[in-house]
């Protein structure tokens, strides 16, 4: 749906206009096209004295050819600064030595990356400096603007050569739509692989929920660009529209009520091959406040975007169907995460998938697996445009990109969840919301 606002803001009377009366001018976002590089312009990286992971990171960006800038004041496309040396809350200045001279220098949809130590097990003071990165990351997204991307990435001891798959996305246009958020990488769950980078899931198999349309339709196409073989389900209502996607993907398909008895060994017998990717996007609202709220509207919510997958985990993981270096990937909610007003059903459902997350991530790290979820915030959809204009309005503007996503923002965050190279990527939420200013 076209956003009416950005193309009167951003047009020659618009842009003399808006920053006269304070209105916000959101750019147009880069987003990733086929032959892209990962970035598209010079990457400035720098540390904190003491930092582990300096090397990694040059390594890195030589093998995605990120040229360095030319000049001390030269435009630059990425920040990258490695905070894991930083030990004491008096060494945080760091930040400001860095960033204050070269932030002006970003160009529109760039980049900043701050990766550090995750603070859990570190003496007081180190964690104490590493958890303030938190509030720095944050604020910065908040006030840089142009559409350029702020990110935190805690890199666990032990765990400096699991980052390639994580700054690749977060460096690239494929996060286009996802800034404030912190991201941990950990041990790796299975043995390295070798990737292609272009077609990362080439010879994987993977399960995608409600798969017909929207959303759902997106991470299908993605996941298939990347090379996977697709199984894409949604329900019998939906077959023509499933249909019409998978004969263009050339996909199989389950046509199926995932909350019927036997849906999930139903699955399971389509997949009794073998599955190394499994989406999670099946969901629906039925919104009305607790007070209207009747038992089967509450159930049958819960039943299709919680219970179910949990079954269906159950089921695959039980008959071990889920490949070594497999990937579970959930649809959460920014509802589930600051709660809103009328979806008390679903924010219950999308606060469970968030707690099935947590809860299953040490298991399947012990099977050679990884769970993770996207929790997406206002993304241009049908649904979203049948709301009413001032509330599609408030969605659109209230985060730091001042616009809606689209479906393939949420697609490339999953397909970077999915890919064999994010093996040290596990129990992560990650917000698709443009930096939300709701739950932020």
């Amino acid at each position: 749906m076209s956003d009416l606002y950005s193309q009167l803001v951003n047009s020659p009377p618009g842009r003399f206009i808006a920053p006269r009366l304070g209105l916000p001018q959101p750019v147009e976002l880069e987003r990733h096209g086929p032959g892209a590089p990962v970035v598209s312009g010079a990457v400035l990286a720098g540390g904190a004295p003491g930092g582990r992971l300096g090397k990694p990171i040059e390594r890195l960006l030589g093998e995605i050819g990120a040229p360095r800038p030319e000049k001390s004041d030269s435009p630059v496309k990425a920040l990258v600064f490695d905070a894991t040396g930083i030990s004491d809350s008096t060494e945080l200045v760091e930040l400001q030595r860095f960033f204050h001279p070269n932030v002006r220098r970003l160009q529109r949809s760039g980049r900043v990356v701050v990766l550090g130590a995750p603070p859990t097990g570190l003496p007081a003071r180190a964690a104490t400096a590493q958890r303030a990165l938190e509030g720095f990351t944050r604020s910065l997204g908040k006030e840089i603007g142009r559409g350029i991307a702020v990110q935190l990435v805690y890199v666990a001891a032990g765990a400096e050569e699991q980052i390639a798959s994580t700054l690749r996305f977060l460096l690239s246009p494929r996060s286009a739509y996802v800034s404030g958020q912190v991201i941990e990488v950990g041990a790796a769950v299975a043995e390295t692989q070798e990737v292609d980078w272009d077609r990362p899931l080439a010879g994987k198999r993977a399960l995608v929920t409600g798969a017909s349309r929207g959303i759902g339709e997106a991470i299908a196409e993605t996941l298939r660009r990347d090379g996977a073989e697709l199984v894409l389900l949604d329900v019998p209502a939906l077959a023509d529209d499933l249909a019409r996607v998978a004969e263009r993907l050339s996909a199989e398909t389950i046509e199926l009520d995932i909350t019927e008895d036997g849906a999930p060994q139903a699955i399971a017998e389509q997949l009794k091959g073998g599955v190394d990717v499994v989406v999670h996007n099946a969901g629906v609202t039925r919104d009305r406040t607790i007070a209207k709220m009747p038992e089967d509207r509450w159930s049958t919510l819960i039943e299709i975007n919680l219970s179910s997958e949990e079954r269906i985990n159950d089921e695959l993981l039980e008959r071990k169907l889920l490949r070594p270096n497999g990937r579970i990937v959930c649809v959460s909610s920014m509802s589930g995460i600051a709660g809103n007003s009328g979806q008390t059903n679903y924010a219950t459902s999308k606060a469970g998938v968030i707690g099935m997350v947590e809860a299953l991530a040490p298991g399947l790290a012990e099977q050679e697996a990884t769970i993770n979820a996207v929790a997406p915030g206002f993304i241009e959809t049908q649904m979203t445009a049948q709301m009413p204009i001032p509330i599609r309005e408030a969605g659109r503007r209230m985060n730091s990109m001042s616009q809606g996503g689209l479906p393939v923002d949420v697609a490339e965050t999953i397909a970077w969840f999915a890919s064999p190279a994010s093996a040290g990527v596990n129990g992560n939420v990650v917000r698709v919301c443009g930096q939300s200013l709701l739950g932020a």
